[in-house]
């Protein structure tokens, strides 16, 4: 799955007008209690909570709004 195709958020805007700041899509590099660590299309890294997305795996891609894993991406 190309992160590209969902969108042109990024993790470092703290709003965007296109897509209403509903969610960022990212890839999970890794998880550790709770939190993972994702990248999103233009290669930048942060820590997110996982808490509504307990199972979340590296390799997948997950949606993030405000620091938070809120679902994960559809292919």
């Amino acid at each position: 799955m190309e992160l590209e195709l969902y969108g042109s958020c990024t993790l470092d805007q703290d709003g965007c007008a296109t897509c209403g700041d509903v969610a960022v899509p990212v890839r999970v590099l890794a998880v550790e209690e709770g939190i993972a660590f994702v990248e999103d299309r233009l290669g930048q890294q942060t820590h997110v909570a996982v808490d509504f997305v307990p199972d979340a795996r590296p390799g997948e891609v997950i949606l993030v709004h405000a620091g938070v894993a809120i679902g994960r991406a559809q292919e």
